[in-house]
Formats: structure tokens, sequence, C-alpha cells
């Protein structure tokens, strides 16, 4: 699965100010929710409900909340760059400043996990990360990853 797949460019975040992950989960909720029209509070708690599972800090600087939302009729991602790295207890203890959301429908099993498989790879990826840290706008955001995308991209 491509990122174009189920990223929302539209809704891409850079120097997003918040101070900490609550308020990362309430921006994200909001952006979401107006994308999606969708109740707000709701999606927050479906990240919150993930978030007790265990932390969704992957390392490296980043972070994946992700939650499955009744209602929701397709896979919804977007990406956002924070203005300051927060403390988001990831499993490296490293601050995050980049996150990726990921809400998929409840019955979305195998492309929700195939949509986790996709921003995994670009997360991974040294030279992208430091290509997403380095842009300073939503366009050259999508760029990067509209180019991870492409079949030559690593």
């Amino acid at each position: 699965m491509q990122l174009s797949t189920f990223l929302d460019f539209d809704a891409i975040r850079p120097q997003l100010a918040v101070a900490n992950k609550r308020a990362l989960f309430h921006s994200l909720g909001q952006i979401a929710g107006q994308r999606l029209q969708m109740d707000t509070n709701e999606l927050m708690a479906s990240l919150a409900e993930r978030e007790r599972l265990g932390s969704t800090g992957f390392g490296n600087g980043v972070a994946i909340p992700h939650g499955k939302v009744e209602g929701l009729k397709r896979i919804f991602g977007l990406v956002a760059q924070l203005a300051e790295p927060i403390d988001y207890k990831a499993i490296d203890a490293a601050p995050v400043d980049l996150v990726f959301l990921l809400l998929s429908p409840p019955d979305a099993g195998a492309d929700h996990l195939k949509a986790l498989a996709a921003i995994s790879r670009v997360v991974r990826h040294a030279p992208t990360l430091e290509r997403l840290r380095g842009a300073n706008s939503r366009d050259a955001l999508a760029a990067v990853l509209i180019g991870v995308d492409e079949p030559h991209a690593a």
C-alpha cells in the first residue's frame, strides 16, 4: 500500500505547536474531525484508547498514533511536523517531532496493518526522516511523502 492511498495531503501540518501528548491528540482530533466531518472527541478517544495499550512512539523522534473509529468509511492518515519536540514516552525515550496519524474503520484489519507497514517503511529510512525534518512547508512535506511513493524512492 502506498502513502497516497490514505494520506490526506491537505491535512499535513508543518510546525504544529503543541505542549504535550494530550495537546497533540487534541490537535490531531480537531484536524481529522474537520477533514472527516466527525466528532473530535470520538477521534481523540480512539487514540487515547490505543495509547493505553502501549506507547505509539516508534522511536527516532517519530510517533504513529493510530486507532479504529466507528462510522469511519475509509482509512485516513495525516502527517504533522511539530514546532518543538515533545515527550511522548516513546520506546527509545527520545522526544517526538514527527507524527503520522492513522485512523481506520473497525473492519479494516488487513488494510490498517498495510497502512501501518507503509508508514513504518518511511520512518525507518533515515534520509527520508531527514528530508521531512528539513521541510518547512506543507508543500515541501507533501513532496517528500509523494517521493516516497515513487518507484525509484528508497
